[in-house]
């Protein structure tokens, strides 16, 4: 076994390595950006090297830099996490160039599967079933475009190299295919730094069934069952579970073998995935599904394999790559039980999912799993750290683990309501409510659920009367001398209070909310608000919200919902002129890639204006009304949030 590695990642997975490595007696040694200087892996780790600046293309994407880093750290071993460079095999040559060793694949294995149209080719000379559709070399448009015809519509145009869902787009009709072809390009040599793409055929109801694999240097490769990651929204993954709901013996069977035999086909050696794409519009067959690409590396998703086969995939990466046989046999390889992996995201479900940045103030986890499960949080940040533009914006992973699926869910639900984050828009409602959809619960689910479901799982009621009480009560100063986890503690300090009714100002987002504040002998408050609320709701102490305060707001918990409101600073001036209608501002730091609009065009309500890139992904800035532009941004300017990116003209209001 190695005695010290470097971990070439940041966040929850290197937490999640560095985790294993102590247990196994192996120091370790993380790398940080300049955004990363105080984050969580940097102080688990046993010691911890500066690799550049913030943005990845100067730390983390930094081969040269890691290798060196490792080096004067006297480590004998890299292990890429996933991303990054995880998948890059000339990063692998030049660890093993250097006298280190990968803790993972060759870099011929991930040269074989690292492009989707040759591993495709691969996979078909080995017997294994591959998806109908084009994965040549040639890359005219009207090549591409003759193909997909050909192929017959609905078609998925995809990136060849890299993953995630970039470069990836659905095409229902001949007309939109070029507009398409030129996004996926675009994406793809943004995320990857390669445009070329495959076309294959759509699958009206497609299942994402994937299949663990793992293979040492002396030629064995087992399989580690099945994980379902059907349920995705932008081509990502957001729950997954283990093993596929529906899942029958003979299709596991076809499947699990198709895996390893495409493992055996590459020499493979480490952790891996096989992913395979299922056509369930009449049932689980075995006749039925395709491989779709293979992961050489491990997945974000690893945990719920762990959870019902109870083997650690961390120790097992670092066994095999140290030179030693697989800790098990196929036979010795079994699973119980039912889990869940829940990613916890910065992002606006109701705005498409769109990335969030912030600091969390508030971050709080559920203290025990629910009665008969059990529960593991991977996270890589903590209370007060930010989440930066620079990275994904993954905050956690909550893995549960059940007798049954039924029992794992309803486990799912309550930890997902127990979680409580503060100082940035994420994503727990809408996994709870993608929790309890009834036909998620059921297990009737492929990877169009949430697009079919988007609305109502993506809708978050109005605060009720008592959440805006309480964030009223907890707005209005009382209580400010206690701790900001807990508001209510200092209440008996403000006996006088009721007899001077205190006015509190809110925000919820386009409200503005007034409210009478009071305390009453019986240490019940009572907050009279304006409409639309009710005009008196009194709160028992005793039952009040679970809440947060941090810097001008006030979040109040209910469910895995957290209600924010703004409060207003009485003594701030709000520039509200230069916020109004005339202009757009960009939702998030990004770049400027492509402007569809000048200066003194006359455009109409939807029209795309501009394409802002951010955290790898594209997003389209479209005209709210008619109007004239008056101001665009340039190609190619870098923006931060808040930033003008569209002005209008005045008369566009006339």
């Amino acid at each position: 076994m190695f005695a010290k590695i470097l971990i070439a990642n940041r966040g929850e997975i290197a937490c999640r390595v560095i985790r294993t490595a102590r247990k196994l007696g192996v120091r370790s040694v993380a790398v940080y950006s300049d955004a990363d200087a105080g984050a969580l892996h940097v102080g688990m780790a046993d010691k911890a090297v500066h690799i550049g600046a913030s943005p990845v293309g100067e730390s983390y994407l930094r081969g040269d830099k890691i290798v060196a880093a490792a080096l004067a750290a006297g480590a004998e071993a890299i292990h890429p996490g996933y991303g990054f460079l995880s998948e890059n095999p000339d990063f692998v040559d030049q660890v093993t160039a250097a006298g280190l060793v990968f803790i993972g694949p060759s870099a011929a294995s991930i040269r074989t599967m690292g492009l989707k149209d040759a591993a495709k080719r691969l996979m078909e000379k080995a017997g294994v079933p591959v998806v109908p559709g084009y994965h040549g070399e040639a890359q005219e448009i009207v090549l591409l475009a003759s193909k997909a015809r050909e192929i017959g519509y609905p078609v998925l145009i995809k990136a060849r190299a890299g993953g995630g869902g970039k470069g990836m787009r659905r095409v229902e009709h001949p007309d939109d295919f070029s507009e398409a072809l030129s996004g996926a390009r675009r994406e793809a040599k943004a995320a990857f730094g390669d445009d070329r793409v495959l076309v294959e055929k759509y699958i009206d109801k497609p299942r994402h069934i994937e299949v663990q694999v793992f293979g040492d240097i002396f030629g064995n490769v087992v399989h580690l069952y099945e994980r379902d990651c059907s349920a995705q929204r932008r081509h990502q993954k957001v729950i997954e579970e283990a093993p596929a709901p529906g899942m029958t013996p003979a299709l596991r069977k076809a499947m699990t073998e198709a895996a390893v035999k495409a493992a055996k086909a590459i020499n493979y050696s480490g952790a891996g995935t096989i992913e395979f794409i299922v056509d369930a519009s009449q049932g689980l067959k075995a006749d039925r599904f395709w491989f779709m690409e293979m992961n050489t590396r491990l997945q974000v998703e690893h945990p719920v394999t762990e959870m019902v086969t109870g083997i650690d995939l961390v120790e097992w990466q670092l066994r095999v790559a140290s030179g030693e046989k697989l800790p098990k046999m196929q036979s010795e390889i079994t699973f119980s039980g039912h889990a869940f992996e829940a990613r916890i995201y910065a992002e606006d479900a109701a705005k498409g999912f769109l990335p969030a940045t912030g600091t969390l103030h508030h971050l709080k986890f559920p203290d025990s799993a629910p009665e008969g499960a059990s529960m593991r949080i991977e996270t890589g940040v903590r209370a007060g750290d930010a989440i930066s533009p620079f990275y994904d914006p993954m905050i956690a992973k909550l893995i549960v683990h059940g007798k049954s699926r039924q029992a794992a869910l309803e486990a799912l639900g309550i930890a997902l309501s127990q979680t409580e984050i503060a100082g940035s828009t994420v994503n727990t409602a809408f996994l709870a409510a993608l929790a309890a959809d009834a036909d998620f619960s059921a297990g009737d689910v492929d990877t169009g659920l949430i697009g079919r479901h988007q609305q109502a799982l993506t809708a978050v009621p109005p605060p009720s009367s008592e959440i805006v009480a309480a964030a009223a009560f907890a707005a209005s100063g009382a209580g400010t001398q206690a701790p900001s986890n807990d508001p209510w503690s200092s209440l008996a300090g403000y006996s006088h209070f009721h007899t001077v009714p205190r006015r509190t100002r809110l925000r919820y987002g386009d409200d503005e909310i007034v409210a009478l504040v009071s305390v009453r002998p019986d240490k019940r408050f009572q907050v009279a608000l304006d409409a639309p609320y009710d005009s008196a709701s009194p709160l028992d102490l005793r039952t009040a919200p679970r809440l947060a305060r941090w810097p001008g707001h006030v979040t109040v918990f209910s469910g895995a919902i957290g209600y924010s409101f703004a409060v207003p600073d009485p003594l701030a001036r709000a520039d509200e002129i230069a916020a109004g209608s005339d202009s757009l501002r960009a939702p998030m730091p990004g770049l400027v890639k492509l402007v569809r609009a000048a200066r003194g065009e006359a455009v109409i309500k939807g029209q795309p204006l501009l394409i802002l890139e951010a955290m790898k992904m594209e997003h389209t800035i479209s005209a709210t009304h008619d109007g004239t532009i008056a101001e665009i941004a340039a190609e190619g300017a870098q923006v931060t949030d808040g930033t003008v990116l569209v002005r209008f003209a005045e008369e566009a209001h006339v």
